[in-house]
C-alpha cells in the first residue's frame, strides 16, 4: 500500500542497558604451526646474515647498503598464516618497533594476514633477532612475548617493503599510459604516500628527506598534508617523465627505492559525469519558504548558482577560491547533483526541499579536482570549515553527499586514505555521508551473442540474461571506487530507472536498454563487496534505464554504456546556453543516484521534524545521522526476479551453496531498492517505529514494540523488519579497522508470531560486517496474538575487536510490522504509544 503522510513513524524508547551476558569463549582456533624444521630452513639464513653483518658492523651501514636486506629504519612486511591474535600488543613489547599497518588478504587456503613493522634502530633489529633465536632453541618465549613465537611458527614470508610494493601494478599501468610520448623533462604531478610515523618529529624527518629525494629526481612539492586522525602523510609533487620511466621500473635508485615513501600513485582523477539533450527551462517550483539552516552539505563542483531552479536552494561558500576559474558553460557536476537533492528527477516534479543546501566546491576548472592540492586534504578541510573550530559554517549539517570518485584507486581489500577520513569524520562529528559506487563505464564483451543485430533483436529476457552473465564474468575488474568503500557512510549503487515519459522513452532508438523489464543495477554501476567483505553498495538508486551502445561485433558483441539523454535520463539544472537562462539537461550513473538519496536522507530528516518539531530537533546530531542511516536501509529489499536471475546464472550451484550465491546478489545490490516514499511514512497496513540510543561496552539493550491484534489469527502473509545503524570508532593500520560491533539478537517472540527469515537479504555473517545490522521475518501462518501483546529486540554491543573503546556509542534502530491489506493495523499501534506524536506548527 502506497504511504500515507498523515500516518508519521513512530517513535520508541530503548530500555536501560543492561551487562550483556557473555557465556562461554568463543573457541577461536589458533592455525596450525609450521613444523618448525622448516621454518629453520626458511628463515634462519636471513636471520644468521643479519646476525654476522652486525657482528662485524655494528653500526648496520652494510644493512642499510642492501635493498634487500633486514635493515633499521626499513619496512617489514611479516605475512603469516592465519589470525595471530594479539600480536600488535606484542609489538609494543620491543622499544621502538612501531606498527604501521596490518591487513587480511583473502587466499585459497585460509586467512592470509599481513603485518608492516617498521624498525627504527639496531636495538630493535637486535631484539627480533634475539626472540627468532631463542624460539628457535626453545619453541616458547618469555610471558608476553607469545603472539612473536605464534607469528614465527606460521610465518610464511618476511622480507623488506621494496620498488615492487611502492608501485602497484595498476598505478604502473596508468603511468606508463600517462608518460607514453612525452618529453623526458616534462613534468606530470604524483602523489606520494609516506609511511606514517606517529611522532611528529620522525613524521617531518620523514618528509625532509622525500622532498629532497624528490628534488634530486629533478622534481618539485607542490602540496603536502599530514592527517593524525587516519594515519595520513602524503606530498603532491611534480615530477620529469624521466624519473617516472624509472618509478615505472621499479629502479631502486628511482623515486621507487626511497624507503621512507609508502606508496606512488597517478594524480586522483574524478569520476565525470554528462548533461546531454540540452532543452528549454521547464515551469519553476512553486515559490515556498526555504529556510538557511542547512541540515545538508553537498561537497562537488561549482554550481550555477543563479540557476532559477537553484538560486534561493543553495548556500554557496567558496572555501577554496575555485569559482574564479569555473567557467560558467562548464559546471555541469555541481549544478546537476544540487538539482537533483533539491528537485528530485526533474521528470517526475515533486516539491523542494525546504531547506538550503551548503555547497563547498571542491571540484575546480572543468569539474576536475584542483591540480595542486590532495583531495583527501581538500575534503578534511572543507568538513572543518563546516562543523569544526568555534565558529563552524554550517553548524547543523549532519548528512553529507559526496558524488565524487577516485577512478584511479579501486577498492582491492585495503582501505583508501579518503574511506578512512570519511569513517573519522562521520564518527567525530556525527555525519552520515552518502557516497557514489562508482561508474565503470569501460567497454565489455558479451559473449552470448555474435552481432549486433542479434543483440537488438533478442527477447528482453535473453538479452538481459547475456549481459548479466557477462557482467558477472568479469566483477572483478569492476569494483568500488575510493571513497565508497567507507565503512561508516552509506555507499549508493544504480538503478535501473528514471520517471521519462513515454513519448521520450520511444526516442531512445539509436542503444539498446539491456535491462527493459528487469528491476535490477545499471551495467555501469561498480560492484561490491567492501572492506572486511561487508554488504556494499549498501542500496541502490535511480540513476536512469543506462542504455548500451554496441561498439564491436565479429564472433561477440563488444557493449559500453551510453550518455544519459532525453529518452533515457534524469532531468536536471544545466550551465546556461545562449538565449536559454535555466538551461535543463539530462544525467545518469552512481553520482545522480547518490543526489537522490541524499534527498530521501532529507525527506525523512523533514517527516521526523514535521510528526515531532523540537522533540526530534532537540536531539542530538549523530542520533539524528545514525537513525536516518537505519531508515534509509531499512526498507531496502532485493529485487526479487533480478535477484533469482543473478543467483541462477552466476550461482554457484549445488547443495550448501546458499552463503556463496548470496555474496554474488549482494555484489550487485546490496541490500536491495526501494520505494523513497516507503522511507518518510507508513501507511494504514505498515508501521515503522524509530528508536534512537547509546551504547556502552559490552552491553545490551531492550527496545519493546507492541504488536497489533490485528496480525493474530489470519493465515495471510505479514512481516517483521529491523535495521540497526551506527558510527563506529576507526583504528587507521589495524586489521581491527571497525572498533566497535553491534548486532540485534533474534526474539523469542518470533515462533509465536508465525514468521521466519526469508532468503531475499544477505545471510547473518555477511551483515554483519559493516555498520548497518539487518534482518527479515516473513510468513503466511496465523499468528497467535495475545492483548497487549509485545515483542523485544536485544540490541547488543559485541566486545570491541582490539584495544577498547570505553565511550558509549549512539545508534539508531528502525522497526517495521507489516500486513498487506490489513488496514487496522496502523491505527492499533499507534494507539498503544502515549501520547500520541505532537505535530509541529506550520509557519
Amino acid at each position: 500500500m502506497a504511504s500515507d503522510p498523515t500516518k508519521p513513524m513512530l517513535r520508541l524508547s530503548p530500555g536501560a542497558p543492561a551487562q550483556r551476558q557473555t557465556g562461554r569463549p568463543a573457541n577461536i582456533r589458533r592455525p596450525d604451526p609450521f613444523p618448525r624444521k622448516r621454518q629453520d630452513q626458511q628463515f634462519t639464513p636471513r636471520f644468521a646474515r643479519l646476525a654476522q653483518v652486525l657482528q662485524r658492523d655494528p653500526t648496520g651501514l652494510s644493512l642499510r647498503a642492501d635493498p634487500t636486506a633486514l635493515a633499521p629504519e626499513r619496512l617489514l612486511v611479516f605475512e603469516v598464516k592465519g589470525d595471530v591474535a594479539n600480536f600488535a600488543r606484542a609489538v609494543n613489547r620491543v622499544p621502538g618497533l612501531e606498527l604501521i599497518d596490518e591487513e587480511e588478504l583473502p587466499s585459497d587456503e585460509d586467512k592470509a594476514p599481513f603485518a608492516y613493522l617498521l624498525v627504527p634502530d639496531l636495538a630493535a633489529l637486535r631484539q627480533i633477532l634475539s626472540l627468532w633465536q631463542t624460539w628457535l632453541a626453545r619453541g616458547e618465549l618469555a610471558e608476553g612475548y607469545a603472539p612473536w613465537r605464534d607469528v614465527f611458527a606460521c610465518l610464511r614470508d618476511l622480507r623488506v617493503w621494496g620498488p615492487s610494493d611502492r608501485v602497484q601494478p595498476l598505478d604502473a599501468e596508468i603511468l606508463e599510459e600517462e608518460v607514453d610520448g612525452r618529453d623526458d623533462d616534462e613534468l606530470l604531478t604524483l602523489e606520494l604516500e609516506l609511511i606514517y610515523r606517529a611522532a611528529a618529529g620522525a613524521g617531518a624527518l620523514t618528509e625532509n628527506a622525500v622532498v629532497q629525494a624528490i628534488e634530486q629526481a629533478g622534481g618539485r612539492p607542490i602540496h603536502r598534508a599530514r592527517i593524525d586522525d587516519i594515519a595520513y602523510h602524503a606530498v603532491l609533487a611534480q615530477i620529469p617523465v624521466a624519473a617516472i620511466r624509472l618509478v615505472i621500473e621499479r629502479a631502486p635508485g628511482s623515486l621507487a627505492g626511497v624507503e621512507p615513501i609508502m606508496h606512488i600513485r597517478p594524480q586522483s582523477l574524478v569520476t565525470g559525469i554528462e548533461a546531454n539533450d540540452i532543452l528549454a527551462p521547464g515551469a519553476p517550483a512553486a515559490e515556498a519558504p526555504v529556510s538557511n539552516a542547512s541540515i545538508l552539505a553537498l561537497l562537488d563542483g561549482v554550481p550555477v548558482a543563479g540557476h532559477p531552479l537553484l538560486r534561493r536552494h543553495l548556500n554557496v561558500e567558496d572555501h577554496f577560491g575555485l569559482e574564479p576559474d569555473a567557467l560558467v558553460a562548464q559546471r555541469v557536476h555541481g549544478s546537476a547533483m544540487a538539482s537533483l537533492i533539491v528537485h528530485g528527477d526533474r521528470n517526475r516534479p515533486e516539491p523542494p526541499l525546504p531547506r538550503q543546501i551548503h555547497c563547498i566546491p571542491v571540484l575546480g576548472d572543468q569539474d576536475r579536482f584542483p591540480p595542486d592540492r590532495l583531495i583527501v586534504d581538500l575534503i578534511y578541510q572543507a568538513v572543518l570549515q563546516m562543523r569544526g573550530g568555534l565558529q563552524p559554517s554550517a553548524p547543523w549539517v549532519i548528512i553529507v553527499n559526496i558524488s565524487l570518485g577516485n577512478l584511479r584507486r579501486p577498492f582491492h581489500g585495503q582501505l583508501s586514505p579518503w574511506a578512512r577520513l570519511l569513517d573519522r569524520l562521520a564518527y567525530r562529528f556525527g555525519i552520515l555521508f552518502l557516497v557514489s559506487a562508482g561508474n565503470i563505464t569501460q567497454s565489455f564483451p558479451v559473449p552470448d551473442f555474435d552481432t549486433r543485430l542479434a543483440f537488438e533483436d533478442a527477447s528482453p529476457a535473453l538479452r538481459a540474461q547475456g549481459v548479466v552473465r557477462a557482467i558477472g564474468a568479469i566483477v572483478a575488474d569492476r569494483r568500488l571506487l575510493s571513497p565508497s568503500e567507507s565503512v561508516n557512510g552509506l555507499t549508493i549503487g544504480g538503478r535501473n530507472l528514471d520517471w521519462v515519459s513515454q513519448t521520450d522513452r520511444a526516442s531512445a532508438r539509436v542503444n539498446v536498454n539491456p535491462f527493459t523489464d528487469l528491476d535490477t543495477a545499471n551495467a555501469s554501476s561498480a560492484l561490491g563487496p567492501g572492506f572486511a567483505n561487508s554488504v556494499k553498495p549498501d542500496i541502490l538508486m535511480p540513476a536512469a534505464r543506462e542504455h548500451l551502445r554496441v561498439i564491436g561485433s565479429g564472433g561477440c558483441v563488444i557493449v559500453s554504456p551510453a550518455g544519459a539523454a532525453r529518452g533515457a535520463g534524469l532531468k536536471v539544472a544545466a550551465p546556461p546556453r545562449p538565449g536559454m537562462e535555466g538551461a535543463e539537461a539530462y544525467t545518469n550513473g552512481t553520482s545522480a543516484a547518490t543526489a537522490l538519496a541524499s534527498r530521501t536522507a532529507h525527506r525523512i530528516h523533514d517527516a521526523l521534524e514535521a510528526a515531532y518539531g523540537q522533540e526530534f530537533l532537540q536531539l542530538a546530531g549523530t542520533h539524528r545521522a545514525v537513525v536516518i542511516k537505519a531508515l534509509m536501509v531499512h526498507h531496502a529489499r532485493w529485487p526479487e526476479e533480478a535477484a533469482a536471475l543473478v543467483k541462477r546464472l552466476l550461482g554457484p550451484s549445488g547443495r550448501g551453496q546458499a552463503s556463496r550465491q548470496k555474496d554474488n546478489i549482494r555484489r550487485f545490490f546490496g541490500y536491495g531498492v526501494f520505494d523513497a516514499d516507503d522511507a518518510v511514512a507508513c501507511a494504514s497496513d505498515r508501521a515503522t517505529f524509530w528508536c534512537v540510543g547509546n551504547l556502552g561496552r559490552e552491553r545490551v539493550v531492550d527496545v519493546v514494540v507492541p504488536i497489533p491484534a490485528a496480525m493474530g489469527g489470519q493465515a495471510r502473509p505479514h512481516a517483521i523488519s529491523t535495521t540497526l545503524a551506527w558510527f563506529t570508532p576507526v583504528l587507521p593500520g589495524r586489521k581491527s579497522y571497525r572498533s566497535v560491533r553491534m548486532k540485534i539478537l533474534e526474539p523469542e517472540e518470533l515462533e509465536g508470531l508465525a514468521v521466519d527469515g526469508h532468503g531475499h537479504q544477505p545471510d547473518m555473517n555477511q551483515t554483519n560486517r559493516g555498520t548497518v545490522y539487518t534482518r527479515h521475518w516473513a510468513g503466511d501462518r496465523a499468528a497467535v496474538v495475545a492483548e497487549g501483546k509485545t515483542i523485544t529486540f536485544k540490541i547488543q554491543r559485541d566486545p570491541d575487536p582490539a584495544a577498547p573503546v570505553d565511550d558509549a556509542v549512539p545508534f539508531g534502530l528502525a522497526v517495521t510490522l507489516a500486513m498487506p491489506g490489513e488496514l487496522r493495523l496502523y491505527d492499533q499501534v499507534r494507539s498503544r504509544l502515549q501520547p500520541r506524536p505532537p505535530q509541529r506548527a506550520t509557519p
